[in-house]
């Protein structure tokens, strides 16, 4: 059940507040005994709700009277204490984020080869994500036949807001796919494409039928290889992560001649 807490309010708070509505224009001594807030805390009590602009008080009179804020008002300035409090977090945490980026990308990556998996689509799609947010220099994409276990028109659109994100960090970004992994993207995708992609000159996409497996290089020394299901089914699929340059680089030597050869994208 929603409270008034739930807005910031204390206990004693929202008892005070909720008593004013009742009692109309009152004294504190009165408000005390209508809301069970305590003589001893109810000045604060009220100090504090007078801050948060939930009551008025008149001060011409002897002793003072305080009446509550009507209860639209009330809340709408609740909302916008949370809110604009909020937006203060985040702004922190965003300062928090970039100071510890700066520390953490000083550190000396380790060049040893290293492996992982994914199984299922939604391990998969992170993995993949994961690894596009990662790349510093270069991302070559290779889609060939859509695959069962695969869904590209639904991840098609975070793909293209990686690609979107290493442009704006300088990354090139080829992409090589067949005709018929064009015709799978979403009508959204297409639209990115021509409006936010096309112009970028370290953006180019090209298509073959020569194409063959779904891959992806990251900064020349890393490969993401999709592994359809080997049972045929359509519920779970895996991604392999290798980090190895030597790998990569013979991924990248039969990946050249297709890409060569291939023809510029036109939607």
């Amino acid at each position: 059940m929603a409270s008034l807490r739930d807005l910031g309010l204390s206990e004693y708070e929202a008892r005070a507040y909720r008593a004013l509505l009742n009692t109309g224009p009152t004294t504190a001594k009165e408000l005390s005994r209508a809301s069970d807030v305590p003589m001893g805390r109810i000045y604060d009590v009220l100090n504090s709700i007078e801050q948060y602009n939930l009551v008025r008080s008149q001060t011409a009179s002897r002793p003072k009277k305080y009446v509550a804020v009507e209860p639209a008002t009330a809340l709408d300035r609740l909302l916008e204490d949370k809110k604009r409090e909020l937006e203060e977090k985040a702004e922190q945490y965003q300062n928090i984020v970039d100071e510890l980026s700066d520390e953490l990308d000083a550190a000396e990556p380790v060049e040893e080869q290293f492996w992982t998996a994914a199984v299922g689509q939604e391990e998969t799609t992170d993995l993949l994500l994961e690894r596009l947010t990662a790349a510093d220099d270069r991302i070559v994409m290779v889609a060939s036949d859509p695959s069962p276990q695969f869904n590209v028109a639904e991840i098609g659109e975070s793909i293209i807001e990686e690609m979107e994100n290493a442009l704006e960090r300088g990354v090139d970004v080829d992409v090589l796919m067949t005709r018929e992994m064009v015709a799978s993207l979403s009508e959204e995708v297409g639209r990115r494409y021509r409006n936010r992609l096309t112009d970028d000159p370290n953006f180019n996409v090209r298509t073959s039928e020569e194409v063959t497996g779904t891959f992806n290089l990251i900064d020349d020394i890393e490969v993401v290889i999709q592994v359809p299901n080997p049972l045929g089914g359509t519920e779970a699929f895996a991604m392999i992560d290798l980090k190895d340059p030597e790998f990569a680089a013979d991924v990248f030597d039969q990946f050249n001649p297709t890409w060569q050869s291939a023809e510029p994208l036109s939607f």
